[in-house]
């Protein structure tokens, strides 16, 4: 974090943090208080305040979530699967320490049970202190199961002793060299999710931004999980916070519509209280991607394994 920004358009009497979108590109948020800073066993934790998005987490540089926002990130990730699936159960969420993805999957009428494995405990606690908005109970739902742990260890247990789930949602951390999720955008991840999916089961992974400069590592994702499951779909989520359009990636055996029809989904969505991003409309929307990520898409050849995995901001 920096009170000297890089020129003369910023206001220079306030702190900023600068997040990098490219070799060449930062985006610049106002900070208004630093509430928690602090390295944990496993990556560099932030949660600040500022006047645009209320309070945000920040791990190893990067921003996750914030109050302001979330609501877009979260119904996005949590509703598409779900709306994908119709009637879905039992979730596993690899990541999701705020809560709030757990908070959206509970308002599934049919779910029975969420399970959210995240490895680190300090981050937990630290969201669960000054982000309780976020979780809005989700933590003490009795559907609700929390696993401290490698969500990676997790998901070979789930695969080997052949506990299911309806939805698999990856909300993970950026896989950052020395960071603790690069693992999980691999093949064999992707191969093990696949298997702890039940029928039907749909899986779906934040994948990066989809602008010109960054939509490689998208295109890379998605063809990464086209060799596991037979049918693949990215969304563009623009949640503001970023500074780029979010893609995110959907993965299932069964089809995937990608022009679903409004009425319909509305329909599913009507038990689903509190929702203010997510609708018919929205989600037709967030499957049209444009041209150039298509092309990305259908020209990229290479796959994330374990030998050669993603590690974003290694040299």
């Amino acid at each position: 974090m920096s009170n000297q920004p890089p020129g003369d358009s910023l206001d220079t009497s306030k702190h900023w943090l600068f997040e990098p979108m490219t070799g060449e590109d930062i985006y610049a948020h106002a900070i208004t208080r630093v509430l928690v800073d602090r390295q944990t066993d496993y990556q560099h934790l932030r949660i600040v305040e500022s006047e645009t998005y209320g309070t945000a987490l920040i791990l190893d540089g990067q921003w996750q979530s914030s109050t302001g926002d979330e609501f877009v990130y979260h119904e996005a990730i949590v509703h598409a699967p779900a709306c994908a699936h119709a009637s879905p159960r039992s979730v596993l969420i690899l990541g999701g320490a705020e809560g709030a993805t757990a908070r959206e999957a509970l308002k599934w009428p049919a779910v029975e049970r969420v399970v959210t494995c995240d490895i680190d405990q300090d981050v937990i606690d630290a969201c669960r202190e000054h982000m309780p908005e976020m979780a809005v109970g989700a933590f003490e739902d009795d559907r609700h199961e929390l696993v401290v742990g490698d969500a990676f260890d997790f998901i070979d247990n789930a695969a080997a002793s052949g506990d299911r789930f309806d939805l698999i949602v990856s909300d993970l951390s950026d896989p950052i060299a020395d960071g603790p999720s690069w693992r999980l955008f691999t093949r064999e991840t992707f191969a093990r999710c696949k298997q702890a999916l039940g029928d039907h089961g749909v899986f779906i992974i934040q994948a990066g931004g989809l602008t010109p400069a960054e939509v490689a590592l998208h295109a890379r994702v998605s063809r990464t999980l086209a060799d596991v499951f037979e049918n693949v779909s990215s969304l563009q989520v623009p949640v503001p916070i970023f500074g780029t359009p979010l893609g995110m990636l959907i993965g299932s055996d069964r089809p995937i519509d990608r022009q679903p029809d409004p009425v319909a989904t509305d329909r599913l969505l009507g038990p689903i209280a509190g929702r203010r991003f997510l609708d018919g409309r929205t989600l037709l929307g967030l499957y049209q991607v444009p041209l150039y990520v298509r092309t990305a898409l259908a020209e990229e050849g290479r796959v994330f394994t374990l030998d050669d995995p993603p590690r974003f901001g290694a040299e």
